[in-house]
């Protein structure tokens, strides 16, 4: 009986001590949900004030004079043609010149060089480029280039977005490639097809929405690049299709226009910001179809 006595408090001690516990990791668990909610909520009403601004100050200078007429002179009616097509043109040769250079690299350092020195001083370069601030490549293509030729132009400008594309992809891409299962590149050796036809036809097919994925953020991130082109396109108030002159944009214009004095210029900012806002919110809509796509 005495025996019996003694397990029955053990047990009922022991009952208790879990109860305790889970007394304790309960209080902890509502701390950590209530900080974590607080936490969202901080960051949901920032953004949520940031795109009120931008849509009720950037509605209001949209018209039909902004896409078809050039920057104007202080206190004059205008628009921003000159800087979307000069954004249309450097953006997307940008894209066209920096994501081969990315797949390629990425291709490499997945497939055939996982592991080798020269491989991981790529890897470890690329993350230098992934996080150095852009205003350093918009110095270093002004050293390289601008300063060289003595003239701003819409091609250093395209050099210092395409420098800012390739880590980017280079490191999406790796890293959709090396998701895809050992198995499949396995089964298609198996069968007798060489490497570049396993990459091409099975494991780049694979990772193709990864792939772009990647390709469309580096663009949704350069298009709203500033420091770079302040070094390199500079601007231009009227409209030129010669990349070898100075050529406006659309950040860099909002920049000036931002920090002037005048009543237009400053709505014909917030009418670029919306705009580059918008363009921005439709290739991350893009990104997630894509990836949803691929699920």
């Amino acid at each position: 009986m005495k025996g019996t006595g003694a397990h029955l408090l053990q047990a009922a001690d022991r009952a208790t001590e879990r109860e305790r516990v889970y007394a304790r990791r309960k209080r902890v668990n509502q701390v950590a949900l209530t900080l974590s909610l607080l936490a969202m909520a901080f960051g949901v009403f920032w953004l949520v004030w940031i795109l009120w601004e931008t849509v009720r100050l950037g509605v209001g200078g949209l018209a039909w004079a902004t896409f078809s007429q050039m920057t104007p002179p202080p206190n004059e009616a205008g628009g921003l043609a000159n800087a979307l097509w000069g954004s249309l043109v450097m953006v997307t040769l940008a894209t066209f010149v920096g994501t081969p250079i990315g797949i390629m690299a990425g291709i490499y350092l997945a497939e055939y060089d996982v592991k080798g020195w020269l491989g991981s001083l790529t890897r470890f370069v690329n993350d230098i480029l992934l996080s150095a601030p852009s205003i350093v490549i918009g110095l270093f293509v002004y050293a390289v280039v601008v300063a060289r030729y003595k003239t701003f132009s819409g091609w250093a400008g395209i050099l210092a977005l395409a420098l800012i594309v390739i880590p980017v992809v280079i490191r999406t891409t790796e890293n959709m490639l090396m998701l895809v299962p050992s198995g499949l590149r396995e089964a298609a050796y198996a069968l007798g097809a060489p490497k570049w036809k396993v990459i091409l036809g099975i494991t780049l097919r694979a990772a193709r929405a990864g792939v772009v994925t990647g390709v469309l953020l580096a663009v949704a991130r350069i298009s709203g690049e500033t420091a770079p082109l302040l070094f390199t396109a500079l601007n231009n108030q009227f409209w030129t299709t010669d990349l070898s002159q100075p050529m406006s944009s659309l950040p860099v214009t909002i920049f000036k226009f931002a920090m002037s004095p005048y009543e237009n210029w400053q709505q014909l900012a917030w009418a670029g910001v919306f705009i580059i806002t918008l363009a921005v919110l439709g290739l991350n809509i893009v990104a997630r179809l894509v990836t949803r796509n691929r699920t």
